[in-house]
């Protein structure tokens, strides 16, 4: 993903630390708040994995850390619900002030309906989407029921959630038994996409009901079966995000698609964090990534995986191209292709070892087709255009460009 990192004022005035995720090669069709659960931060796996999906499909996200977690500055024990329904307000303040009002707002477990709250008062934002939250506030209130006593006697306790331990103070029990979330989502008038795993342990799946029986139309509901609540699973993740890109698509006007750097018809983009590569081509995207096995995350197919990809894809439309020309009866077609580096003994690569590369390819055809035209079929084949290219030598410039004057 391409992203900036930047700081903005809070709803209570401190400091909050942002990253703004862009899609690669395009202005944004839209821009997203995305608000994390109780205790949790901006750089939680899933969240990443939720905005590069939504970056391929031309949406930008602006993650951030409420006050007193994660970069941001402030303390914990002084902040609250309200606080976070604040900052959430203030994070769509600074898009719209410094790029372009958000809007769409998508929030994680308490985050979630936190971003109802702020949906609610916020006229930029035209469509909600929360995952794994509670139907209440008061909800997150089972993380320290042991010390819910000690809290109301002597004002705070010091409570552990997962590896750290928190400062509650009453004052953080009183805001969150204040707010009546069934009102606002009778008067939100907003879509809303509700994503919640029946599996989940912390924030049961009845929740989820509970939201969608208080919202108005329109309303969805999608499971995320096998998840739990972190969304620990990048399969589970990267599926949310593509989800609500898609639903959003529905509710925010689109604007035409410029290109912000047109040097090539194809660019791809990687920082500094991982290996998975936004690629677009005209108006389409996707992620090129390694396998896990070479220090990646397999989000996506790798660079060989699309060499192959390209030479498999090109030979099925040529052979298909070929046999409706001639009106064979070419029902369907397959190419499986492999590719090697094998040793032989007339070649050498820069090191001097004896290297060849070698791309294998198998042709599966169905329909009624005689020996002659498959045998045929196998001659063109080998003529396609990419096949062509990659048997022949071939030439690549390399240059620089200063991407900030283009």
């Amino acid at each position: 993903m391409q992203h900036k990192k930047v700081k903005f004022e809070g709803g209570s005035g401190h400091l909050l630390t942002a990253k703004l995720d862009f899609p690669p090669d395009r202005a944004p069709i839209a821009w997203a708040v995305m608000a994390h659960g109780f205790t949790l931060s901006k750089d939680l796996s899933a969240l990443r994995n939720i905005t590069n999906a939504m970056n391929v499909e031309g949406i930008a996200v602006m993650r951030f850390d409420f006050t007193g977690l994660g970069e941001s500055e402030g303390e914990f024990s002084e902040m609250n619900f309200s606080s976070n329904i604040e900052d959430i307000e203030a994070a769509s303040q600074f898009l719209e002030q410094n790029y372009s009002a958000p809007s769409i707002v998508i929030g994680h477990s308490l985050g979630g309906a936190a971003a109802i709250f702020a949906a609610s008062r916020m006229s930029n934002i035209k469509a909600v989407a929360t995952i794994g939250s509670p139907s209440c506030p008061e909800h997150v209130q089972h993380l320290f029921t042991e010390r819910l006593d000690q809290i109301e006697r002597q004002g705070y306790a010091k409570v552990r959630i997962g590896p750290r331990t928190f400062t509650i103070k009453k004052q953080f029990l009183e805001d969150i038994r204040m707010q009546n979330m069934e009102r606002v989502l009778n008067e939100l008038n907003k879509p809303i996409l509700i994503l919640h795993s029946p599996e989940d342990r912390i924030v049961p799946v009845s929740n989820a009901a509970e939201i969608y029986k208080a919202a108005r139309h329109p309303k969805s509901f999608v499971s995320i079966p096998g998840a739990d609540h972190l969304l620990s699973q990048k399969k589970h993740s990267s599926y949310v995000g593509g989800i609500i890109a898609q639903w959003a698509r529905l509710y925010i006007e689109i604007p035409p698609e410029p290109r912000l750097n047109p040097r090539g018809k194809v660019v791809a983009y990687l920082d500094k964090e991982g290996y998975d590569t936004q690629i677009r081509m005209r108006q389409h995207g996707l992620v090129v990534d390694e396998p896990e096995s070479y220090g990646g995350t397999d989000f996506g197919p790798s660079p060989y995986d699309l060499l192959c990809a390209s030479l498999a894809s090109c030979t099925v439309i040529t052979l298909q191209m070929y046999a409706r020309r001639k009106e064979w009866p070419l029902e369907e077609v397959r190419c499986y292709v492999n590719f090697r580096r094998e040793h032989c003994e007339d070649c050498q690569d820069v090191s001097g070892a004896a290297i060849q590369n070698v791309f294998y390819k198998s042709i599966d055809f169905e329909g009624p087709l005689s020996e002659k035209q498959i045998e045929r079929l196998l001659q063109i084949a080998a003529k396609c255009p990419v096949h062509r290219t990659l048997e022949q030598s071939a030439i690549v410039h390399t240059q620089w460009v200063d991407y900030e004057d283009g």
